[in-house]
């Protein structure tokens, strides 16, 4: 695995031993299991893997490598480089300027853009709309392209489900960055489609078995599927990608779910043609991470902390799957945990920061699940840790805790 030149101030000199512990002891990744910090008086029980991932050291390497190589020149982001808000903030401070929000809404005008301006495109991707848009201006969008290779590895399934007539059902949200950015690409080729969750598959299959008016599909899909759709002849052969961040259990199941709505149609032994396999379009880090949050589960906790911007598909996919079980606090950094015993977090329901007071159980010895999206650092992990031990007045013995971890797992 390629390793990248990202600034050392990302890198963690906790997370990042014990990340290297793991890898030594288990190269193919075969095992799950937390890796747990004892201490005197908490039990830290952090996921096998989260944290940065290839796509996004990729981003971070090309994007400081632009600000180095071009003194002087202006430099932009078309959005976000990737959803964690300390990232954006320090590219922000190098001077980097972003064109767009993570809804698409323009924060710079096209028509200040320059031939001789440098335009980052994000780890998400983007449209082939915007890309005609900067060539038309004169600017490169080849040099610093931080598209994440997963991503484009959709975009070339989505080609090729195309090229063999069938039409993408893309498995996302519509107002996503990857998705819009997938849904330009797959429709450049082929029909395409946008749904949210099994739910809205559900209603996409009600309309392949022919069970709703085809007058109420806009009700459903204004403004997700690709011009001139026809449900009837549209919906005969279809194949199922992602937007790579969404919980891939999720996309599996739908597909499969899918898969049987035109076996009840068309009949197992046309399954094949109706119906294309799809599953090695499932990003390896979205489903590692997913993966070892699920193994979390087997544990016992007093609450789970999940680290990560609130914009964050992947990051949010993980909450969803602590919270079934464990009190579940998603923040963004370690400045959520205030001094006077108060945690300050993300309600994914209400789309609200909460203030939660003396979240910390009253205990002699805490249990404690921490996890974080692939666009947070391990270095932030390192401060939430270093953050609980400050509230809690503990004194933590890092190397003897790291040792005790070591010799553990051998």
């Amino acid at each position: 695995m390629k390793t990248f030149d990202i600034p050392t101030y990302y890198r963690s000199p906790i997370i990042g031993r014990v990340k290297s512990i793991r890898k030594n002891l288990d190269k193919r990744k075969k095992d799950f299991s937390p890796s747990i910090l004892q201490f005197n008086d908490i039990t830290i029980k952090l996921a096998r893997h989260f944290g940065f991932c290839y796509g996004v050291e990729n981003a971070i390497e090309i994007s400081y490598r632009a600000i180095e190589e071009n003194p002087g020149k202006r430099i932009f982001l078309l959005s976000q480089m990737i959803h964690n808000p300390g990232v954006n903030e320090d590219l922000e401070a190098h001077g980097i300027q972003f064109l767009q929000d993570t809804q698409g809404r323009q924060l710079i005008s096209w028509d200040v853009l320059t031939p001789d301006d440098v335009v980052i495109i994000p780890a998400f991707g983007t449209t082939l709309e915007i890309e005609e848009k900067l060539k038309v201006i004169g600017v490169s969008t080849t040099a610093y392209n931080t598209t994440c290779p997963f991503v484009e590895k959709v975009w070339k399934r989505s080609a090729k489900l195309g090229d063999d007539d069938y039409t993408v059902i893309i498995h996302g949200k519509h107002q996503h960055e990857e998705t819009r950015a997938t849904f330009s690409h797959a429709k450049s080729k082929t029909k395409s489609l946008i749904i949210r969750d099994m739910e809205e598959a559900k209603i996409l299959a009600d309309f392949i078995l022919d069970k709703k008016n085809p007058t109420e599909f806009d009700q459903y899909f204004k403004g997700r599927y690709s011009e001139g759709f026809d449900l009837k002849s549209d919906l005969e052969r279809i194949g199922v990608v992602n937007q790579t961040t969404m919980l891939a259990s999720e996309t599996q199941g739908i597909s499969d779910f899918l898969a049987d709505v035109m076996i009840e149609k068309y009949g197992v032994e046309n399954q094949k043609h109706h119906f294309a396999n799809t599953r090695d379009t499932l990003c390896y880090a979205t489903n590692d991470n997913q993966s070892a949050t699920a193994a979390l589960m087997n544990e016992t906790a007093d609450l789970a902390l999940v680290v990560g911007g609130y914009n964050s598909s992947n990051t949010s996919h993980l909450v969803e799957l602590l919270e079934k079980k464990f009190p579940t606090y998603y923040m963004k950094d370690e400045t959520e945990i205030r001094s006077n015993g108060s945690i300050q977090h993300f309600d994914m329901d209400k789309k609200e920061l909460l203030q939660t007071p003396n979240f910390l159980p009253k205990k002699s010895h805490l249990e404690i699940i921490i996890t974080s999206g692939a666009s947070c650092p391990d270095a932030t992990i390192d401060r939430v840790i270093q953050r609980i031990a400050d509230l809690l007045k503990l004194d933590l013995d890092i190397e003897s805790a790291i040792n005790r971890f070591e010799k553990s797992m051998t």
